[in-house]
Protein backbone atom coordinates (compact mmCIF):
# COMPACT_ATOMS: atom_id res chain seq x y z
CA UNK A 1 0.00 0.00 0.00
CA UNK A 2 2.89 2.37 0.75
CA UNK A 3 4.20 2.03 -2.80
CA UNK A 4 0.75 2.64 -4.28
CA UNK A 5 0.22 5.63 -2.01
CA UNK A 6 3.52 7.09 -3.14
CA UNK A 7 2.56 6.63 -6.79
CA UNK A 8 -0.81 8.27 -6.14
CA UNK A 9 0.73 11.25 -4.40
CA UNK A 10 3.35 11.70 -7.12
CA UNK A 11 0.58 11.72 -9.71
CA UNK A 12 -1.72 14.04 -7.76
CA UNK A 13 1.03 16.54 -6.93
CA UNK A 14 0.83 17.68 -10.56
CA UNK A 15 -2.83 18.63 -10.11
CA UNK A 16 -4.15 21.64 -8.18
CA UNK A 17 -4.97 21.83 -5.27
CA UNK A 18 -3.01 18.69 -4.38
CA UNK A 19 0.29 20.51 -4.87
CA UNK A 20 -0.64 22.36 -1.65
CA UNK A 21 -2.61 19.63 0.11
CA UNK A 22 -0.13 16.76 -0.05
CA UNK A 23 2.81 18.59 1.59
CA UNK A 24 0.60 20.10 4.31
CA UNK A 25 -2.05 17.53 5.22
CA UNK A 26 -1.89 13.98 6.55
CA UNK A 27 -4.50 11.47 5.44
CA UNK A 28 -3.50 9.20 8.34
CA UNK A 29 -3.89 5.49 8.85
CA UNK A 30 -7.23 3.82 9.47
CA UNK A 31 -7.86 0.77 11.63
CA UNK A 32 -9.39 -2.14 9.73
CA UNK A 33 -11.56 -4.99 10.91
CA UNK A 34 -10.43 -8.56 10.27
CA UNK A 35 -12.82 -9.36 7.39
CA UNK A 36 -15.15 -7.77 4.85
CA UNK A 37 -18.09 -9.11 6.86
CA UNK A 38 -16.97 -7.46 10.11
CA UNK A 39 -15.97 -4.27 8.30
CA UNK A 40 -19.48 -4.03 6.86
CA UNK A 41 -21.11 -4.66 10.25
CA UNK A 42 -18.87 -2.05 11.87
CA UNK A 43 -19.62 0.39 9.05
CA UNK A 44 -23.35 0.13 9.69
CA UNK A 45 -22.91 0.52 13.46
CA UNK A 46 -20.74 3.63 12.99
CA UNK A 47 -23.19 5.36 10.64
CA UNK A 48 -24.81 8.66 11.63
CA UNK A 49 -23.50 8.84 15.22
CA UNK A 50 -20.32 10.24 16.74
CA UNK A 51 -17.15 8.16 16.50
CA UNK A 52 -16.88 8.07 20.29
CA UNK A 53 -20.44 6.79 20.76
CA UNK A 54 -20.07 4.27 17.91
CA UNK A 55 -16.79 2.94 19.30
CA UNK A 56 -18.42 2.35 22.68
CA UNK A 57 -21.38 0.54 21.12
CA UNK A 58 -19.16 -1.55 18.86
CA UNK A 59 -16.99 -2.57 21.82
CA UNK A 60 -20.07 -3.73 23.75
CA UNK A 61 -21.33 -5.51 20.64
CA UNK A 62 -18.04 -7.40 20.18
CA UNK A 63 -17.81 -8.31 23.86
CA UNK A 64 -21.36 -9.67 23.82
CA UNK A 65 -20.50 -11.83 20.79
CA UNK A 66 -17.34 -13.16 22.43
CA UNK A 67 -14.72 -10.86 20.91
CA UNK A 68 -13.77 -9.12 17.70
CA UNK A 69 -13.64 -12.32 15.64
CA UNK A 70 -17.41 -12.90 15.77
CA UNK A 71 -19.13 -14.50 12.78
CA UNK A 72 -22.53 -14.40 11.11
CA UNK A 73 -23.79 -17.49 12.92
CA UNK A 74 -23.07 -15.91 16.32
CA UNK A 75 -25.10 -12.85 15.37
CA UNK A 76 -27.98 -15.00 14.11
CA UNK A 77 -28.07 -16.94 17.40
CA UNK A 78 -28.63 -13.65 19.24
CA UNK A 79 -32.11 -12.23 19.70
CA UNK A 80 -33.11 -8.79 18.50
CA UNK A 81 -33.37 -7.58 22.10
CA UNK A 82 -29.89 -8.87 22.89
CA UNK A 83 -28.45 -6.91 19.98
CA UNK A 84 -30.40 -3.85 21.11
CA UNK A 85 -28.94 -4.24 24.61
CA UNK A 86 -25.49 -3.53 23.16
CA UNK A 87 -26.67 -0.03 22.27
CA UNK A 88 -27.85 -0.64 18.71
CA UNK A 89 -30.94 1.17 17.55
CA UNK A 90 -33.90 -0.94 16.45
CA UNK A 91 -33.05 -0.19 12.81
CA UNK A 92 -29.34 -0.98 13.13
CA UNK A 93 -30.04 -4.25 14.95
CA UNK A 94 -32.16 -5.24 11.95
CA UNK A 95 -29.47 -4.15 9.50
CA UNK A 96 -26.75 -6.12 11.31
CA UNK A 97 -28.97 -9.20 11.21
CA UNK A 98 -29.63 -8.58 7.50
CA UNK A 99 -25.88 -8.59 6.83
CA UNK A 100 -25.44 -11.84 8.77
CA UNK A 101 -28.30 -13.52 6.89
CA UNK A 102 -26.96 -12.36 3.52
CA UNK A 103 -23.40 -13.55 4.16
CA UNK A 104 -24.66 -16.89 5.47
CA UNK A 105 -27.10 -17.50 2.61
CA UNK A 106 -24.57 -16.46 -0.06
CA UNK A 107 -21.63 -18.21 1.70
CA UNK A 108 -19.57 -15.02 1.54
CA UNK A 109 -17.62 -15.01 4.80
CA UNK A 110 -14.57 -16.58 3.14
CA UNK A 111 -15.15 -15.16 -0.33
CA UNK A 112 -12.11 -13.85 -2.23
CA UNK A 113 -13.18 -10.26 -2.87
CA UNK A 114 -10.10 -9.62 -5.01
CA UNK A 115 -11.91 -11.54 -7.77
CA UNK A 116 -14.67 -8.91 -7.98
CA UNK A 117 -14.61 -5.43 -9.47
CA UNK A 118 -15.69 -2.38 -7.48
CA UNK A 119 -18.95 -2.26 -9.42
CA UNK A 120 -19.67 -5.94 -8.78
CA UNK A 121 -19.06 -5.54 -5.04
CA UNK A 122 -21.33 -2.49 -4.86
CA UNK A 123 -24.07 -4.29 -6.81
CA UNK A 124 -23.74 -7.39 -4.63
CA UNK A 125 -23.62 -5.84 -1.17
CA UNK A 126 -26.25 -3.14 -1.73
CA UNK A 127 -28.77 -5.95 -2.08
CA UNK A 128 -28.66 -6.03 1.73
CA UNK A 129 -31.33 -3.83 3.27
CA UNK A 130 -29.53 -1.18 5.30
CA UNK A 131 -26.36 -1.21 3.20
CA UNK A 132 -26.11 1.63 0.71
CA UNK A 133 -23.63 2.61 -1.96
CA UNK A 134 -21.73 4.97 0.39
CA UNK A 135 -21.21 2.20 2.96
CA UNK A 136 -19.80 -0.15 0.33
CA UNK A 137 -17.60 2.62 -1.08
CA UNK A 138 -16.08 3.10 2.39
CA UNK A 139 -15.43 -0.65 2.48
CA UNK A 140 -13.74 -0.46 -0.92
CA UNK A 141 -11.62 2.52 0.05
CA UNK A 142 -10.50 1.60 3.54
CA UNK A 143 -10.66 -2.19 3.83
CA UNK A 144 -10.10 -3.45 0.30
CA UNK A 145 -7.87 -0.44 -0.52
CA UNK A 146 -9.23 -0.04 -4.02
CA UNK A 147 -7.38 2.90 -5.61
CA UNK A 148 -10.02 4.63 -7.71
CA UNK A 149 -13.22 5.06 -5.67
CA UNK A 150 -15.02 8.43 -5.63
CA UNK A 151 -17.79 8.77 -2.99
CA UNK A 152 -19.75 11.47 -4.80
CA UNK A 153 -22.52 11.68 -2.16
CA UNK A 154 -20.15 11.99 0.81
CA UNK A 155 -20.87 15.30 2.57
CA UNK A 156 -17.26 15.83 3.64
CA UNK A 157 -15.95 15.38 0.11
CA UNK A 158 -18.66 17.66 -1.26
CA UNK A 159 -17.95 20.44 1.26
CA UNK A 160 -14.19 20.21 0.74
CA UNK A 161 -14.53 20.42 -3.03
CA UNK A 162 -16.89 23.37 -2.76
CA UNK A 163 -14.33 25.17 -0.61
CA UNK A 164 -11.25 24.23 -2.61
CA UNK A 165 -12.71 24.67 -6.09
CA UNK A 166 -15.12 27.56 -5.42
CA UNK A 167 -18.13 25.50 -6.46
CA UNK A 168 -21.56 27.09 -5.95
CA UNK A 169 -23.78 24.38 -7.41
CA UNK A 170 -26.00 22.30 -5.12
CA UNK A 171 -27.62 18.86 -5.12
CA UNK A 172 -27.54 17.08 -8.49
CA UNK A 173 -25.67 19.91 -10.15
CA UNK A 174 -23.07 19.71 -7.39
CA UNK A 175 -22.68 15.95 -7.84
CA UNK A 176 -22.30 16.40 -11.60
CA UNK A 177 -19.70 19.13 -11.15
CA UNK A 178 -17.53 17.29 -8.62
CA UNK A 179 -17.74 14.06 -10.62
CA UNK A 180 -16.39 15.94 -13.64
CA UNK A 181 -13.55 17.41 -11.55
CA UNK A 182 -12.73 14.03 -10.02
CA UNK A 183 -12.24 12.60 -13.51
CA UNK A 184 -8.89 14.43 -13.51
CA UNK A 185 -7.89 12.50 -10.35
CA UNK A 186 -8.13 9.09 -12.03
CA UNK A 187 -6.78 6.49 -11.41
CA UNK A 188 -6.22 7.64 -7.80
CA UNK A 189 -9.58 9.03 -6.72
CA UNK A 190 -9.43 7.14 -3.41
CA UNK A 191 -6.30 8.95 -2.19
CA UNK A 192 -7.57 12.23 -3.65
CA UNK A 193 -10.83 11.86 -1.70
CA UNK A 194 -8.87 11.16 1.49
CA UNK A 195 -7.09 14.48 1.01
CA UNK A 196 -10.49 16.17 0.67
CA UNK A 197 -11.41 14.76 4.10
CA UNK A 198 -8.03 15.77 5.55
CA UNK A 199 -8.55 19.36 4.37
CA UNK A 200 -12.14 19.45 5.66
CA UNK A 201 -11.05 18.28 9.15
CA UNK A 202 -8.87 21.36 9.53
CA UNK A 203 -10.94 24.01 7.75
Amino acid sequence: MKENLSKAESYLLKIKPFDKLIPNYDIGQFEKQSSVFRELVAGVIYQQISIKAAASIYHKFCMFLGGQDYDAKTILKSTHDQLRSCGLSNQKANYVRNIAIFFTDKKLENYDWAKSTDEEIIENLTEIKGVGVWTVQMLLMFYLERPDVFPVKDLGVQMAMKGLYGITEEKRDLEKKITEIAETWKPYRTVASKYMWAWKREN
